[in-house]
């Protein structure tokens, strides 16, 4: 086997609070081209116990939630091999398998462990891929997700988005004065959530730093809103506006320099600004009687687009952040908000309205063609995954606020909803890719 050593050390939340409810996805619809592929258990080499997380099972899982291939059931594998000398390709010719994972672990040196997997054509009997995994015992599921994207890229030839993380704000107890608000972050997954901060007044509209350090969000902590920004790692988080009046729709820069955000410049009269967060030094962007709100940048960082009613209704414009008159660029429909640039800057998603419902829609960009990617009937807070394959959004299913992805060709959609009743999820946001 070609081997290549990585050390994975994988980053660790600050535990800020207790465990909760996990997120559960269920695949509602798959595309019907989906790749059949094998993921043998992974063998543990040692005696005594074998580690908790099963890296087999997330690895499949994964590939699965990707819509771009079908991982088959334990229960029809004729051959379980951990070893290439034992494998019978024969055998998975049979099942119609196109591709076979197998792999081994085993205790490394300081308590670490030692991953080792390859990928096979089960047609051609080639190994696509074969490497040797450092990790430690707590790093060992994000270390799945990280095979899990290095065989995506393998088989597809787009970089894998498993070992990100998604952040969201989760409102628990009755509706009113007994609610409460948690900002949770969570593997892309929906596994490991943990708290980053929680409050009894309402949490809104979270954006990661491209780092993956910082959250910056809206919290109603001093009964009216403000702006914060939080490294999730050492819970440290620092007041970044509060100004009279509004004080919302926080977003970074692409150089994490710089956050656009909404203030009111008078009352009900909101506009877009950006803030230098070395100087917390304020440039107004917009200056209209029109309401202009939740900004985002384009991946250059020399343009914003945003939500105005300037219009007449809610439509996206875009805006150069060297001047000039801002530009529509949404004209299907009388509402279209919440835009999101994908990580190309080739496709717009946002909310998009059809016959009374709310919907999640991209735009190509280049050629103005609009399409309809959800279907329900209060689908909001469209974000991209960093390699650009998959939205998270809001969705409303069964009268409560849950989290929804689908695939930017609306192939593929998964819903995301807690193992329990009683908590709704709103708001999600994809973070970036991780460095490590």
């Amino acid at each position: 086997m070609r081997r290549k050593f990585l050390l994975i050390a994988g980053l660790v939340l600050l535990p800020l609070a207790a465990s909760h409810a996990t997120l559960e996805i269920t695949v509602t619809r798959g595309v019907n081209s989906a790749v059949p592929v094998a993921i043998v258990p992974f063998a543990w080499q040692v005696q005594g116990p074998a580690p908790t997380t099963d890296v087999a099972a997330v690895i499949s899982a994964d590939l699965t939630r990707s819509g771009r291939f079908s991982a088959i059931p334990l229960k029809s594998m004729l051959e379980k091999p951990t070893d290439a000398t034992a494998i019978n390709f024969t055998n998975w010719r049979i099942l119609a398998v196109n591709d076979l994972v197998i792999g081994r672990i085993k205790p490394a040196s300081s308590g670490n462990y030692q991953v080792e997997f390859q990928v096979f054509n089960v047609y051609t009997g080639q190994q696509l891929l074969g490497l040797s995994v450092l990790t430690t015992p707590p790093s060992l599921r994000w270390t799945a997700h990280k095979i899990s994207d290095l065989i995506y890229q393998k088989l597809t030839g787009q970089r894998g988005a498993f070992a990100t993380r998604i952040a969201y704000v989760e409102v628990s107890g009755k509706a009113g004065k007994d609610s409460h608000y948690a900002l949770v972050v969570a593997d892309s997954d929906g596994a490991n959530p943990q708290t980053v901060f929680d409050s009894n007044q309402p949490i809104m509209s979270p954006d990661w730093s491209p780092d993956g350090q910082y959250i910056a969000y809206v919290s109603f902590e001093n009964q009216r809103p403000a702006i914060y920004w939080q490294n999730i790692y050492t819970g440290q988080r620092e007041l970044l506006s509060e100004k009279p009046g509004l004080n919302s729709a926080p977003v970074f820069s692409p150089d994490g320099k710089s956050l656009a955000l909404v203030l009111s410049s008078s009352p009900g009269n909101p506009d877009i600004y950006v803030m230098n967060l070395p100087t917390h030094t304020l440039r107004r962007i917009t200056d209209s009687d029109a309401i202009d709100t939740e900004p985002v940048w384009s991946p250059d960082g020399r343009s914003l687009y945003f939500t105005s009613d300037r219009g007449g209704s809610p439509q996206i414009y875009k805006v150069s952040l060297s001047g000039g008159t801002p530009q529509r660029i949404t004209f299907g429909g009388s509402y279209n908000a919440g835009p999101r640039i994908s990580p190309d800057g080739q496709t717009l998603a946002m909310v998009h309205r059809e016959n009374g419902q709310l919907h999640i829609a991209v735009m190509n960009l280049n050629t103005g063609a609009l399409l309809t990617l959800t279907d329900g009937d209060l689908d909001k807070s469209p974000s991209f995954a960093p390699n650009g394959s998959m939205i998270i959004y809001e969705a409303n299913y069964r009268g409560q606020a849950v989290l929804a992805e689908v695939s930017v060709d609306g192939q593929v959609r998964e819903r995301l909803s807690e193992s329990q009743t009683g908590i709704s999820v709103h708001a999600p946001v994809w973070g970036p890719f991780l460095s490590q």
